[in-house]
């Protein structure tokens, strides 16, 4: 099934009016198991699921949330462990540092009983969530890719800065390429930038070095947007071409509502989809409301017209 977050929070405000009778005297554990905050997505992650761990124990009293980071998929591994047998959960809502060494273990807590919600990055096996979240993976290329063809008017060099070389990352980019193949776009190169500043500096320092002429940059993620315009403003060259990210970085969407020329647009692949997790998840214990299956979250398209609605000064990310 397909639901977006306005769907979402209709659903909230029509389940708080059935609360089952059990959940005044039963309490339930809901275990959020997410990486440690190693770079601005991350950040954003635990910020969101901090602030929806306190606004769920404000709404359900007899709801703990019990929130543990790690900062490797072995460390996660171990948190699962203590999360089941110290804290005796109900429910698990995870984002895998990594999907296969992390399967096994959320397996087995689905085997002991476990209601499973896996976020954004899924498992290696079928059937072990009961909930999955995640972002638009495919339109997120989609969406950069049908902006691009516009705003250049189907003409033009353009580079492309990639991801890591994983399946989140080639459904991204082979809609994008889908997109602006059949135009007289000309992708001059691509590489890999890891997701990472840094590496998108390095990146892009080498296609500037190389190509006299870019009209456009699809860096695809907002990290690495960032160390692509520090690239391009030391070489003197912003006048010349734009930058299109993604994920909602608040950097980036303060960028978009000034209507910078070099950031134009952004795409969202919210962090805040760890509250969309464990929103859903608490659903099935507190409403009987039926939650089960997939929730996909819209890629949406940032403009100067709607970025005030997607701008959270407050988070990290």
């Amino acid at each position: 099934m397909r639901r977006t977050i306005v769907t979402l929070t209709l659903l909230c405000l029509v389940t708080l009016l059935f609360v089952p009778a059990a959940l005044a005297q039963d309490k339930v554990v809901i275990g959020v198991s997410i990486p440690a905050a190693t770079h601005g997505w991350t950040g954003g992650i635990n910020y969101w699921a901090k602030v929806t761990q306190e606004r769920l124990k404000e709404t359900y009293p007899n709801l703990e949330i019990i929130l543990v980071t790690a900062g490797s998929a072995a460390e996660q591994a171990n948190t699962l462990e203590d999360l089941y047998a110290i804290h005796n959960i109900d429910a698990l809502v995870i984002l895998p540092f990594e999907s296969d060494p992390l399967t096994d273990p959320v397996e087995m807590l689905k085997m002991q009983g476990v209601f499973i919600t896996v976020v954004d990055r899924g498992l290696t096996k079928e059937g072990v969530a009961d909930i999955y979240v995640a972002g638009d993976n495919h339109a997120l290329g989609r969406v950069s890719g049908e902006y691009m063809v516009e705003a250049l008017g189907g003409k033009g060099d353009i580079v492309v800065l990639r991801g890591i070389p994983t399946v989140i990352d080639n459904y991204r980019f082979d809609s994008f390429m889908e997109v602006v193949e059949g135009t007289d776009i000309n992708v001059l190169d691509w590489q890999y930038a890891n997701w990472n500043r840094d590496d998108g500096f390095q990146v892009m320092q080498d296609f500037l070095a190389r190509f006299p002429k870019i009209d456009a940059v699809w860096a695809q993620d907002d990290d690495v947007a960032l160390g692509v315009i520090e690239a391009v403003k030391q070489a003197g060259r912003e006048e010349e071409l734009f930058i299109v990210g993604g994920a909602g970085m608040k950097e980036m969407i303060a960028r978009v509502m000034e209507a910078d020329r070099l950031i134009p647009v952004d795409v969202l692949y919210p962090p805040a989809m760890i509250a969309t997790g464990m929103e859903v998840t608490a659903l099935r214990f507190v409403s009987n409301a039926s939650v089960l299956g997939e929730y996909i979250l819209d890629a949406t398209l940032v403009t100067p017209e709607n970025a005030h609605l997607y701008y959270f000064p407050d988070s990290p990310f």
